[in-house]
C-alpha cells in the first residue's frame, strides 16, 4: 500500500526545515507512521557532486553548470535516499515529509533559463526523475512564499553574519531574484499549495504559518 509524500518547498531562509520538523512532530502526536527526509542529503556520499557544485568547484557562479547537468546531481542524491532510506517505509503506507525535493530542481534550475524554455525544462525534469529514475511524485507540495529581503536577513543570521559561509546560490543575489520568479511561476503552474509567509513586511510566526499548512493538508484538528 503506497504511502504519502508531502514536500515543503521555498526559497532559502523561508522556514522549510522548521515547518518540516513541526509537521513530522504533529503526525507523530496523532499516532501516524512518519519519516522526515532532507535534500540535499549532505550526510550521504550521494551528495558529493552537489557539494562540489555548491562550493564552486565547477565554476564560481550558479549558472556555470547548465541546468540539465546540475539537475542530475540533485536527482541522483534523491534516488539514493529513496532506495536506501525510505522506499520500503513509503511503499508500506508510511508518510514521508521532504524538506525540498524535485520541486527544488524546478525552482533553481529554471532560473538559469530564458522564460520561454521553462515549460520544456519542467517536462524533461519530471519525466527524468519520476519516470526514468523512478522516485515517487509528491501527493502535496507546500510552497512557503517569502521575499528575497527577508530570506537574506534570515540566512545572514543563520551564518552569524559570516557571508563566506554562503554557497554559490546563497551569495548570488541576481540568481536568487530569478529563482524567486521561477518559484512563483512553478507554484501557480503546477498547482502547489501557496502559504504567504510575509504579512505587513514581516515574517509571520512559525505557529501561524504551521496552522495554515495543517488546513491545506486537511488535518483533523484544524
Amino acid at each position: 500500500m503506497k504511502g504519502k509524500l508531502i514536500v515543503i518547498e521555498g526559497l532559502d531562509g523561508s522556514g522549510k526545515h522548521t515547518q518540516t520538523v513541526k509537521l513530522k512532530e504533529y503526525y507523530e502526536s496523532i499516532g501516524k507512521s512518519v519519516k522526515m527526509v532532507c535534500f540535499p542529503n549532505y550526510s550521504s556520499p550521494s551528495s558529493s557532486l552537489v557539494k562540489m557544485y555548491l562550493r564552486g568547484e565547477f565554476g564560481k557562479k550558479a549558472d556555470s553548470v547548465n541546468p540539465y547537468a546540475s539537475s542530475s546531481f540533485y536527482a541522483v542524491d534523491r534516488f539514493a535516499s529513496f532506495k536506501t532510506e525510505w522506499q520500503d517505509f513509503y511503499e508500506n503506507g508510511g508518510i514521508v515529509i521532504a524538506d525540498r525535493y524535485t520541486t527544488s530542481n524546478a525552482v533553481h534550475q529554471c532560473s538559469k533559463l530564458e522564460r520561454g524554455e521553462w515549460d520544456s525544462f519542467l517536462e524533461w525534469l519530471f519525466e527524468f526523475e519520476y519516470k526514468y529514475m523512478g522516485i515517487p511524485e509528491p501527493d502535496s507540495v507546500i510552497y512557503l512564499r517569502s521575499d528575497l529581503e527577508t530570506s537574506q536577513k534570515l540566512m545572514t543570521a543563520r551564518y552569524n553574519s559570516d557571508e563566506s559561509k554562503k554557497d554559490i546560490h546563497e551569495r548570488d543575489i541576481e540568481y536568487l531574484r530569478r529563482s524567486k520568479a521561477s518559484a512563483d511561476y512553478c507554484a501557480y503552474k503546477l498547482g502547489w499549495n501557496i502559504v504567504e509567509c510575509i504579512e505587513n513586511d514581516t515574517m509571520r510566526s512559525v505557529d501561524d504559518i504551521f496552522s495554515e499548512i495543517k488546513k491545506l493538508l486537511f488535518l483533523s484538528d484544524c
